[in-house]
């Protein structure tokens, strides 16, 4: 356990350094730039403090650092942040920074930026730089060609290991991932993916052809990034070759990325299930006006569903007012059917997104969520029966209320499970994120629908 403690302490900031920056004395720690522990081990937190200083410090922070750790911090940072990080800068130390930049987090950078810091940033680039990121910008949005890196080592079939491992010595520094050797024919095209520990432990004389399988997986750069996804998780690799619509390999896109995306689309999936709409940045970048732009354009929306259920209230007055036992139960039937709608709903969008359900599964789907919704609905009518017998309990009435209840829940648990999984499988026709299939919209539209159904079986059994 002490041995563990020891390892974390030496993944952070070393004590000489964060005694520095509380002082302030940047220009002490300008001179220990090549003093400094790997990028990927200390970048998170100093991304931590670059957040807490203020402009002033933060700008001479960023300056102190070594080119290589501010070119990672930049992929790190948010893109408000790193707006303002960039801002603070002079045109040369910008370019120096985004020269250290890995040509897709260059790319992923400049994407996410307001315009016209991007048209800023461009014009600071080597001409080699700025075509690179045109031609990654150039495949669609949330693609994989946005994300992969055209950084790579390729070779021949027909070449032997020792010439194979000098093109690894020659490109590998700046491969993004080094462990996997792409073989390609003399037209590019992708024909294995091979280890690297292949060529190492092979006879320096042995032809690549006699150590390929051709097992090796792919993604074209105009997949959706959350295929990529899938891929990598499917079959445990760190790094997946990219190709385009000739099968020629273009790029790769590493593990690092494909976590990034995982994590962004999880969090866009919970914003969206809560009726947000996605914040680009961290929670802690955004004031409380852009929080309410996010929140205020659904609440509204949804006021305006709320009027049906008062319009539907309103209708059957005279029913309540004969009745008064009916209102009790209404919050009980119309939150029994939004929790089972948010139950289904959640398992199908998830469902969707981690591929494990397609499209055309959705009649089988819609079955399943049918037949559960019976079981539960049975189950929960009992037991609103009992109680609707019990708490209506009246002349000639517990019984009808009781079944007033129990037909309900049924009914509003049957129709609301149907609806939540269809309604996902309906935006992912219309190319739209499932998880717009929200629980505040869910639970909005039951409560229209639940008032209809509780009314019509109180008509029923009670008004005749």
């Amino acid at each position: 356990m002490e041995d563990q403690r020891e390892q974390i302490a030496n993944l952070t900031i070393p004590e000489e350094f964060r005694t520095l920056i509380e002082r302030r004395d940047w220009r002490s720690l300008a001179r220990r730039r090549s003093d400094w522990p790997e990028p990927q081990v200390v970048v998170p937190e100093v991304r931590d403090l670059i957040v807490e200083l203020d402009k002033h410090d933060r700008a001479l922070l960023f300056r102190a650092l070594p080119r290589n750790l501010a070119a990672e911090l930049l992929a790190w940072l948010d893109p408000l942040m790193v707006d303002r990080v960039l801002l603070e800068l002079s045109d040369p130390e910008t370019r120096s920074v985004l020269a250290e930049l890995d040509p897709d987090d260059r790319a992923s950078l400049l994407d996410e930026l307001p315009a016209d810091a991007t048209k800023r940033l461009m014009r600071l680039l080597s001409p080699d730089d700025r075509a690179e990121v045109r031609v990654i910008l150039g495949y669609p949005e949330e693609s994989v060609g946005r994300l992969m890196n055209p950084d790579y080592v390729a070779v021949r079939p027909d070449w032997d290991m020792g010439r194979s491992l000098e093109e690894v010595r020659s490109f590998g520094r700046e491969s993004a991932a080094l462990s996997v050797i792409y073989v390609t024919d003399e037209a590019g095209l992708l024909v294995d993916a091979l280890p690297l520990q292949r060529f190492v432990i092979s006879p320096p004389d042995r032809a690549v052809r006699d150590i390929m399988d051709s097992t090796y997986v792919y993604v074209s750069a105009y997949d959706d990034r959350e295929e990529a996804v899938r891929v990598m998780q499917r079959y445990d690799q760190v790094a997946l070759p990219v190709v385009d619509s000739g099968q020629v390999l273009i790029g790769v896109v590493t593990i690092d990325d494909i976590m990034d995306v995982a994590e962004k689309e999880t969090t866009e999936d919970f914003q969206l299930g809560a009726a947000v709409r996605p914040l680009r940045g961290g929670y802690l970048d955004y004031g409380p006006l852009q929080l309410l732009k996010s929140r205020i354009g659904w609440l509204v929306g949804l006021v305006f569903v709320h009027l049906l259920s008062a319009a539907v209230l309103s209708n059957f007055e005279h029913a309540l007012a004969q009745y008064v036992t009916l209102a009790f139960f209404i919050p009980l039937v119309i939150a029994t059917g939004g929790n089972s709608g948010i139950q289904s709903a959640t398992m199908i969008i998830r469902s969707i997104s981690t591929g494990e359900v397609k499209l055309s599964q959705w009649f089988r789907v819609m079955w399943r969520e049918a037949l559960a919704a019976v079981g539960i609905g049975t189950l929960l009518g009992l037991l609103g029966f009992v109680l609707g017998m019990l708490i209506g309990a009246g002349p000639g009435t517990g019984l009808q209320v009781g079944a007033v209840v129990g037909c309900t829940l049924l009914s509003i648990i049957l129709a609301t499970n149907v609806f939540s999984v269809v309604l996902p499988f309906v935006l992912t026709i219309l190319r739209l994120d499932p998880a717009l299939a929200s629980g505040p919209f869910i639970t909005s539209v039951v409560d229209v629908v639940g008032l209809l159904i509780y009314f019509a079986w109180a008509g029923f059994f009670l008004i005749g």
